[in-house]
């Protein structure tokens, strides 16, 4: 089968390599589409917790052509993803319910072979059913499910406010659920203009031009701060202004990942006087199944974030249009 592969940290091509076959417990899919992370960009550069050679991808829906003998959920022919988080179910993390916290997780195209293949193996239990929804649409139901990891940590109230950095893919899925969960004014801010139109498309109130006046602009918008302020950018230094723009008793959500060693600094004092609340949320945590149903319902739009379409064979040209193309949202690779 034809499969992508990063050998080590910016080494990538594409291989012939043998159909993987799948366990007991394991479902065999034949991958229709497969999106590039931000993840996946950091593992190439090797900022992430990958294990090298390494077959990535981890956004992926296709179809089951195969299951081993204890599956009993799914037959051949069925259309699903897959979420890509295996944990142990065993630690004491697991045994709190907390398996994304795992101390022995594993992850599908990150520390085994991926999607970004004509075919990958999961646990039956990672594997969900997607009716009717497009493979594409299906292949943005693990990023969607991180959304909604976050979103269930950060509890939302209805109308609050909420300042969202950064809108690519994954910021116009933040606008776009914290519109569904009752979000009332949503103000977003980008560098990239078109960026912030499709964002205003998909629900945001207002958006402002990350450039110089960026500052002066969103404390005009709500001089007393933004109940929400979340950073999708996963840029240091664009994390440490956030924190001037949450209101007392506002939240600081870290949503984007920054590189692992990458220090940001911030100032203690304003998180003590202001009571603010600095809340994290890594990747799903039993979220897919509402993911799914949100899709599905039409409540979150997720086709119009695929802004490019390839053939698996362009790979390493598919990394570098994620990494750089101003043009770009998501980029999926079209396998079936």
């Amino acid at each position: 089968m034809l499969a992508a592969q990063i050998l080590a940290p910016g080494r990538a091509h594409v291989i012939e390599t043998e159909q993987p076959t799948p366990g007991p417990d394991d479902v065999l899919i034949e991958v229709a589409a497969a999106g590039i992370c931000g993840t996946d960009i950091h593992i190439f550069r090797g900022e992430y917790m990958a294990v090298y050679p390494l077959i990535p991808g981890h956004e992926f829906s296709g179809t089951v052509i195969g299951c081993g003998e204890n599956v009993t959920r799914f037959k051949v022919g069925d259309r699903v993803t897959a979420d890509p988080n295996i944990p142990c179910n065993r630690c004491p993390a697991c045994q709190r319910n907390e398996p994304n916290q795992c101390e022995n997780l594993a992850a599908i195209g990150v520390t085994r072979s991926g999607a970004f293949a004509h075919y990958v193996i999961a646990p039956e239990g990672n594997v969900f059913p997607i009716g009717n929804l497009s493979f594409e649409a299906a292949a943005l139901v693990e990023p969607l499910a991180c959304v909604v990891w976050g979103l269930k940590r950060v509890q939302v109230q209805p109308g609050d406010s909420a300042l969202v950095f950064g809108v690519g893919p994954m910021g116009c899925l933040m606008v776009q659920s914290l519109r569904s969960v009752g979000a009332s004014n949503i103000v977003v801010t980008d560098t990239v203009p078109w960026r912030l139109e499709q964002a205003m498309q998909l629900g945001a109130s207002e958006a402002v031009l990350a450039d110089e006046h960026q500052e002066r602009r969103l404390k005009a918008i709500a001089p007393k701060g933004y109940d929400i302020v979340v950073d999708v950018t996963g840029i240091p230094k664009v994390l440490e202004q956030s924190f001037q723009y949450a209101r007392a008793r506002g939240k600081v959500w870290v949503f984007g990942v920054c590189p692992v060693d990458a220090p940001a600094t911030f100032i203690p004092y304003d998180v003590f006087r202001k009571d603010l609340s600095i809340i994290g949320s890594f990747a799903v945590n039993r979220t897919f199944q509402e993911s799914i149903a949100m899709i599905n319902s039409g409540l979150i739009r997720v086709e119009p974030l695929i802004s490019h379409r390839l053939p698996l064979a362009d790979f390493v040209q598919g990394l570098e249009m994620a990494e750089h193309d101003p043009k770009r949202m998501k980029v999926q690779f079209s396998l079936a």
